[in-house]
């Protein structure tokens, strides 16, 4: 192998590491957009998070729940404007009980780099708590894809698949914040 062929060979291997991280990044930045309180400095409403949470997709994203649980319950938003209503419904309508908590822990990491696309696997757990005590943790693997798009990787699809959800006892977490600390400057 000749020194410039090394040189390709290592600037492609480190942009496969690149797209790698920026994806690792990418997923890891929209479960925490879905926690419960919203961790983000300065996000203090659902509308925002919502902005914040369409800005890490692409405009023909899909989202959907697939599998015996999810296809009734989740079904399938395509596009831009499905996907935010997705999220609109989810977060835009206030419910009795409120989710007062939810956080999301990802694990199993799989993601495939070619070219400008990946694709990326993962089982995520979380626990759910509403206002009335009631508590459950759900779990479920994902299969999402993702694109480049002027340079900036995007996801493509969300995909989710119920691996369980099971009953936690009532008032599981007696010590949770009402708000987020992070989300103060």
């Amino acid at each position: 192998m000749t020194d410039q062929e090394t040189i390709a060979e290592l600037a492609r291997r480190v942009g496969t590491l690149e797209a790698e991280a920026d994806i690792r990044r990418l997923q890891a930045r929209y479960m925490f957009l879905c926690d419960t309180p919203c961790p983000e400095c300065g996000v203090h409403d659902d509308a925002r998070r919502i902005d914040l949470i369409m800005e890490l997709y692409a405009e023909d994203a899909v989202w959907e729940g697939v599998g015996e649980y999810y296809d009734n319950q989740f079904g399938r938003a395509e596009g831009h404007a499905a996907v935010r209503s997705h999220f609109e419904a989810f977060w835009g309508q206030k419910k009795d009980p409120s989710l007062v908590l939810n956080a999301h822990y990802l694990t199993s990491e799989q993601i495939h780099v070619t070219g400008d696309t990946a694709t990326g696997q993962w089982i995520h757990m979380q626990p759910w708590l509403h206002s009335d005590g009631t508590a459950l943790l759900r779990s479920s693997r994902l299969n999402n894809t993702f694109r480049r798009v002027d340079g900036v990787w995007k996801i493509s699809r969300t995909r989710t698949e119920n691996v369980f959800i099971a009953p936690l006892n009532k008032n599981f977490a007696e010590d949770f914040p009402s708000a987020s600390a992070l989300m103060r400057p």
